[in-house]
């Protein structure tokens, strides 16, 4: 199936918190409020400092909890997934059969790629009605299988992130994370590699700019969602995935031609998760 400029598309890869359901849900706030909640109650961090040291990581390590594991924190990934995403209030993400519609009409590979844990994928696709229009989910378990064994506590040691970039040493260098997670180049080709996608003929929907970026600089097309506005690095731009028929026409055409894809809703397919 080619797009404008002669581009061959045959997959497209789709994040999924804030946007394959949006960010009005108010699912998000719930989340920060969870991290915070474990980073005071589970790692012993000061509550004063709770939310900018949260905001600070996330915004250094593409999420949150892959920074709290670069500067040192110990914590088993179970159980903070468990902690953030156990209590979530998922009836706040409503079904949504426009989406499930619009998935369903593209014969094209789908597949799923979240920084999120498998629990919290599967739950929210269900609440979403939409669970067996993905060939399959790509989430954290994939790109991190286990939890490292934890450090001694005589070894402990935790890297004052908020002071070195307040202050700057002269030859040292923030910590790298152990923890695979998108806007990461090698968390995308990681990605790309254990589902077989082939970047040049993939497009990513993401609500992260960080994350378009990352994906345009290993060659796949992009579409920024949850804005109109479209910014250099992406290739289109849109309010919500409900509009990407008009956006993107050209990967309905080959629908048009077979009357049968009309009739796949009629088809239910088990989502798997690559782990």
């Amino acid at each position: 199936m080619e797009l404008g400029q002669g581009l061959k598309c045959d997959c497209l890869l789709f994040d999924l918190d804030d946007t394959l359901y949006p960010l009005t849900t108010g699912i998000a706030p719930d989340i920060m409020n969870n991290i915070q909640d474990y980073m005071v109650h589970k790692l012993g961090v000061d509550d004063t400092i709770s939310l900018e040291l949260c905001i600070l990581l996330y915004k250094q390590y593409g999420t949150t909890m892959a920074g709290l594991r670069a500067v040192g924190y110990q914590f088993d990934y179970d159980d903070y997934h468990s902690f953030v995403h156990g209590t979530l209030s998922y009836e706040k993400i409503k079904p949504d059969p426009v989406l499930r519609s619009i998935l369903l009409s593209l014969p094209i590979r789908k597949l799923v790629f979240t920084n999120g844990d498998r629990a919290h994928a599967s739950m929210a696709l269900k609440r979403l009605g939409i669970e067996d229009c993905f060939e399959a989910v790509v989430c954290f378990e994939t790109l991190n299988p286990t939890s490292p064994p934890p450090l001694p506590a005589e070894e402990l040691q935790i890297f004052d992130i908020m002071k070195h970039l307040a202050h700057p040493e002269h030859g040292v260098e923030l910590p790298k994370s152990p923890i695979l997670c998108k806007p990461s180049r090698d968390a995308m080709m990681q990605a790309l590699k254990v589902a077989s996608i082939n970047p040049q003929t993939t497009i990513l929907f993401d609500d992260s700019f960080r994350n378009i970026e990352a994906a345009k600089q290993i060659g796949m097309h992009t579409v920024l969602v949850g804005t109109s506005e479209r910014r250099k690095g992406a290739d289109h731009a849109l309010e919500s995935l409900h509009n990407m028929k008009e956006a993107l026409p050209e990967l309905w055409e080959e629908a048009e031609k077979d009357e049968d894809v009309r009739n796949s809703s009629k088809v239910g397919i088990e989502t798997s998760v690559i782990a």
